[in-house]
């Protein structure tokens, strides 16, 4: 069976068939949660006797894990062992070695976060045909997008594709908190209901991203006071310099981009629609505004700039905030002046 593609990764937790070892590793732990829990609902049938959660005392013996897999509950049915935050140790691999050349019914699941894939663990379960290795990374782009539309479906909402899209952009550095966003977002709307953008900023955004978000907006614009202001409520509410000035610069490189596209005949609106990530709709007008008094030059300008502030924010004597929010406040005074 060996490693699984994306494509075959919800039919074999629907179904593992006659697997023996699902080894599941990756960077996003909480996506190798909710797999691992996919795999014990279709294994074990909500019936708790058939599911055995694994200790690390259960490794001092090789076929301990085996054994475990091979029992008959009293209640029938396939047994699912569970081996959570497994490393790349000799007892778990002798352990997984057990299980894949054991004979019995049950499938042993083993949890490796940070297993690498030059492991011999790794090497031993993806080289058997009982064995099944499924790669858990941070989900990024149209894949994210399609895990968020699914999960809202599971939730029973659904989403405007627009609404989705700013998700994308928020959301996805661990999959149990993608969940949670998510079902509080379900929540939001009532059963049935639609996730539209305006749901989904007044649900999901944490404020100091939000506010950085529109400081650099209207800084880009030119509307000084509107940037300095929620500069000021980003800052309160969590944002540092860095991440101030380091937002700034890709805010710049974005707009550097449809800046080239309108130089080279473009309308500024369908630069801006030619951007990817897409650009909230909400941020259009503002944004199309600045695009009218950057030139790309200038933005190139911008960039390097930013570039240096950052570097002053680390190097200086100066408090960081007052660089980061001087460079921030420079680029709208600039933009102001341009308009």
């Amino acid at each position: 069976m060996a490693k699984l593609d994306a494509r075959r990764v919800g039919a074999f937790l629907a179904d593992p068939g006659a697997c023996r070892v699902a080894l599941l590793h990756g960077d996003d732990p909480g996506l190798i949660r909710e797999r691992c829990e996919a795999l014990i609902r279709s294994v074990t049938e909500g019936d708790a006797l058939r599911l055995v959660e694994a200790g690390r005392e259960m490794l001092r013996a090789p076929t301990a894990l085996a054994n475990e897999a091979a029992s008959m509950p009293l209640t029938g049915g396939r047994v699912l062992v569970r081996l959570r935050d497994a490393g790349d140790g000799k007892q778990v691999l002798d352990a997984a070695k057990a299980a894949l050349a054991a004979k019995g019914p049950g499938l042993v699941v083993i949890e490796a976060p940070e297993l690498r894939t030059s492991a011999a663990l790794f090497k031993a379960v993806e080289a058997s045909p009982a064995g099944a290795v499924i790669a858990c990374y941070r989900e990024r782009g149209a894949e994210l997008g399609a895990s968020i539309g699914r999960i809202l479906q599971e939730l029973g909402v659904s989403a405007e594709p627009v609404a989705v899209e700013w998700l994308v952009q928020r959301l996805g550095e661990d999959r149990m908190l993608l969940r949670r966003e998510l079902e509080k977002l379900a929540l939001f709307v009532g059963p049935g209901g639609k996730v539209t953008p305006e749901a989904a900023v007044a649900c999901v955004a944490e404020g100091s991203a939000l506010d950085l978000e529109e400081a650099l907006i209207a800084a880009m614009a030119g509307e000084v006071a509107v940037a300095d202001k929620a500069l000021d409520t980003a800052f309160a509410e969590g944002a540092n310099a860095v991440q101030v000035v380091r937002a700034a610069l890709r805010h710049v490189q974005r707009l550097h981009i449809a800046a080239l596209a309108v130089a080279a005949g473009a309308a500024p609106m369908g630069a801006l629609e030619a951007l990817r990530p897409p650009v909230f709709f909400r941020h259009k007008p503002m944004m199309e505004r600045a695009l009218r008094v950057w030139r790309p030059e200038a933005l190139e300008a911008a960039g390097t700039a930013l570039l240096e502030a950052e570097r002053r924010t680390k190097t200086t004597g100066l408090p960081s905030v007052v660089v980061a929010r001087s460079a921030v406040t420079g680029l709208a005074r600039q933009a102001a002046a341009r308009r």
